[in-house]
């Protein structure tokens, strides 16, 4: 003889906890993540490698030579006057070769040379250091006429050998170089913030778009509260993303740690003197992780909204579609208005829920200014909050139509709700 085990219903929040631990748990300890995890990671390594290789084509391509047709004496003048001109004229002054086909010619084709298309050349001078002649296109002529003619000068002594060093004082930083810097970690973080929600925001709909496959989610949505089922999903898959993140995270660090030097050589860029943002960096990287979880929210809420809408897995993804390209707009809207804090625009891509995490974000990167992140996140939790509500009525209408607990209107937060089914002792 068995006697059935009663229990207390459970509240809203009893009932968000559980469905997002239920599908945290789920989706953590599935095949299908981990290929998510490791996804992202070959279009990185395939994108580094690329640009390790094309950085170094490009330096190869650029390193220009002008080739000497001289007199020996001459060219040996040139070449001395170039490395002397080198260290002030950074970057102006080309690499002087000797044409080796033109030693002991008296009658040097410099034209048929560059036709044989040999070594790197830019151009040939010919002539005499009095009267020297640059031979190639018209585009390498006008860059190196300046720099030839001003080594040449060098060379013959009409320019002095040793030309006066100016002084300087360094300031370590300027209002200009500020604003400046500021901007561009403003955009880099919209950036980021923006690739992130788009990748790993499409989890809850895929999520949403299965179980509606199999039916469980109408065997969720009869036990209980469809506003905490659809809040449950979306933290549920919020703290899938945040562990995505971490192993990303985790894996770029390492890959840090181990290649700096070589990161820094090819980009040209050390990445230890960023920019910092007007807050600070721990602040800033606090105020990230807030606007990442508001726009992951964001979305996540639009795209079950479009999961209760939809009656199928096709019409899912091409529903998804139109939220997909609003979502590109605001981030457009947001990363237009950068620096033009004030501005009706930028007030509009503040407000506007889909667009204020990337707005306010870039904002924390050029004022000091900290109550209007409290509003900011306070205002788009409330916008998380309708649109999940919204989602769940359209959800209620849509394929609840025939249940009566899909009808029965109570608040969200003083709903009670039954626990799932467990078999009978």
């Amino acid at each position: 003889m068995s006697t059935d085990v009663i229990r207390p219903r459970l509240t809203a929040l009893e009932a968000t906890w559980v469905i997002a631990r239920r599908d945290f748990i789920a989706v953590l300890f599935s095949r299908a993540f981990l290929f998510f995890l490791i996804g992202p990671l070959f279009p990185v390594l395939i994108g580094g490698l690329a640009g390790s290789i094309g950085g170094q084509v490009q330096r190869d391509a650029v390193s220009i030579e002008i080739g000497l047709a001289l007199s020996a004496e001459e060219n040996a003048a040139m070449i001395t006057a170039g490395n002397a001109l080198r260290p002030q004229l950074h970057g102006l002054v080309p690499e002087l070769h000797v044409v080796k086909e033109a030693m002991g010619e008296q009658n040097f084709d410099a034209r048929a040379f560059l036709d044989q298309r040999r070594g790197n050349y830019a151009a040939i001078l010919t002539g005499t250091l009095a009267a020297p002649q640059l031979v190639g296109t018209e585009g390498q002529i006008a860059r190196w006429s300046g720099p030839i003619e001003l080594i040449a000068a060098t060379a013959s002594g009409a320019a002095p050998a040793r030309f006066p060093q100016a002084s300087s004082q360094v300031v370590a930083t300027s209002a200009a170089s500020d604003r400046t810097n500021r901007i561009r970690t403003a955009q880099a973080a919209q950036m980021v913030l923006f690739l992130l929600t788009m990748l790993l925001g499409g989890m809850v709909l895929s999520n949403l778009a299965e179980e509606k496959g199999n039916k469980i989610i109408e065997i969720l949505a009869a036990a209980l509260p469809m506003d905490a089922v659809f809040m449950g999903k979306l933290f549920a898959m919020l703290g899938v993303s945040f562990v995505g993140i971490a192993v990303w995270g985790t894996v770029g660090w390492g890959f840090w740690a181990i290649a700096e030097d070589a990161i820094v050589t090819v980009t040209q860029t050390n990445f230890r003197d960023l920019p910092g943002p007007a807050v600070g960096w721990p602040l800033f990287l606090a105020l990230g992780i807030a606007y990442f979880t508001m726009a992951y929210l964001l979305l996540g809420s639009l795209f079950l909204t479009i999961g209760a809408m939809a009656s199928s897995v096709r019409e899912v993804q091409t529903m998804s579609m139109p939220v997909t390209m609003l979502q590109l707009m605001v981030f457009f809207l947001s990363a237009a208005n950068i620096g033009q804090t004030g501005t009706p625009l930028e007030l509009t891509s503040v407000v506007f829920p889909l667009s204020s995490p990337f707005a306010m974000l870039a904002r924390a990167a050029l004022e000091e200014t900290l109550w209007t992140h409290a509003l900011a996140l306070l205002w788009q939790g409330v916008a998380v909050i309708l649109l999940v509500k919204g989602g769940s009525l359209l959800f209620r209408k849509r394929v609840m139509k025939s249940g009566g607990a899909g009808r029965v209107k109570k608040p969200w937060f003083g709903r009670r709700a039954v626990p799932l089914a467990e078999p009978a002792e």
